[in-house]
């Protein structure tokens, strides 16, 4: 099938063009090319929109009223995911917060489940904690919080279908498990911390790669004390950023970006269960949770995840650093693509890579998404003038 997109913007990885022709077979890209004289099966008219590679979400709570930790299973996935797909997200880690051993390993299997049955989107699983450092737990319950042990380390290097991604406390990890782990396929990454930049540094060359939501809940930068926030300055890693206008200042985004750059920073929504709903409060663990304005906030004060979605993320990220939407898009996508090492399936429309987009119009407000060059998300006002 050929898709033709044209009056507006196609973000290729060379660089933006007015229109293309785009040729799907089995659902993977097969060519990009100029528009071609013949008409084609699918013609899209972008209105003066953008059609970006389809964003990339590696912490995912929650979405469509459902918290993967209350409901591990493949309904809840494929609701999460479908909740997302409306605001261009065509791949994402459905995430567990801080857990029991034996809810861990149920995510796991859900996930490899949903993954066998094609459900559209998910692509692995992200298990942030519970072995993270009390002092920096957040939101995460301070009775579930535990040390790495011999079992739950093979319940995690078991194979699985897709990724697995491990939040942890460096400094309460054991480097060898560090190692154990990566050699096994997990994707480390440090979160919840209050790591001195030393003990980053090590669990960084026993093969920690990321850094989750950057700056928030981990030790922060001082000019004498680098701590966790140092450590992933000077490394190579990839640091989550949740760009919000919350959790970080608009000039620490900027501050971050420009330090590590669009090959290194991705964006993640760290999104709950109000996302893509009209609710105004939820319950996690038992916590009453509030949204207001946009925020998802204890009572006490404490942040609880977000009421993000991922084309809200890179309009705001636009918004506080003045960069081309193509520059954040790469965050959205290329980058997070890249971390979890699915750069040749996904993050960019060019060859041998799944048919994933998403339409923003001008304004970058979602207009439709497709994965696998299946349209999973059209906005009502389209909808109403396909039935004109």
């Amino acid at each position: 099938m050929i898709f033709r997109f044209q009056n507006g913007r196609v973000a290729l990885p060379d660089g933006a063009v007015d229109a293309a022709d785009i040729v799907v077979f089995d659902g993977a890209v097969t060519a990009v090319t100029a528009p071609a004289d013949a008409p084609a099966d699918r013609e899209i008219d972008l209105g003066g929109g953008w059609l970006l590679p389809g964003f990339v979400d590696t912490q995912v709570n929650g979405g469509g009223g459902v918290l993967f930790n209350d409901q591990v299973d493949v309904d809840a996935i494929a609701a999460i995911g479908a909740a997302h797909a409306r605001f261009g997200t065509t791949a994402f880690l459905p995430t567990l917060i801080s857990d029991t051993p034996a809810q861990i390993a149920s995510a796991l299997a859900a996930v490899d489940t949903a993954i066998e049955q094609g459900v559209p989107g998910v692509v692995g699983i992200h298990i942030e904690g519970p072995f993270i450092n009390e002092v920096k737990r957040g939101i995460h319950e301070a009775h579930r919080i535990r040390r790495l042990d011999t079992d739950t380390l093979a319940t995690l290097t078991a194979p699985h279908r897709g990724r697995v991604m491990l939040t942890l406390a460096p400094e309460l990890c054991d480097e060898e498990d560090i190692r154990t782990l990566v050699r096994h396929g997990v994707i480390v990454s440090a979160g919840h911390s209050d790591a001195t930049f030393d003990e980053a540094q090590r669990a960084i060359a026993a093969g920690l790669t990321g850094f989750t939501h950057l700056f928030n809940a981990m030790s922060p930068l001082h000019h004498r004390n680098p701590g966790a926030v140092g450590a992933a300055f000077d490394s190579d890693c990839w640091c989550g950023l949740i760009v919000d206008n919350v959790h970080l200042h608009p000039a620490v985004a900027r501050l971050a970006i420009h330090a590590k750059g669009k090959d290194r920073i991705m964006l993640v929504t760290d999104a709950m269960p109000s996302v893509g709903t009209d609710d105004s409060e939820f319950t996690l663990q038992g916590k009453r949770i509030a949204v207001r304005d946009g925020v998802c906030i204890f009572e006490d004060g404490t942040l609880a995840g977000t009421h993000l979605d991922m084309a809200t993320a890179v309009r705001k990220t636009i918004e506080v650093t003045g960069l081309s939407v193509p520059d954040v898009s790469v965050m959205a996508s290329a980058t997070p693509a890249a971390f979890l090492s699915l750069q040749d399936r996904i993050g960019s429309i060019a060859p041998g890579r799944r048919a994933d987009w998403v339409w923003l119009d001008a304004t970058l407000a979602p207009r439709a998404t497709w994965i696998g060059g299946q349209m999973v998300f059209q906005s009502a006002r389209d909808l109403v003038q396909t039935a004109q």
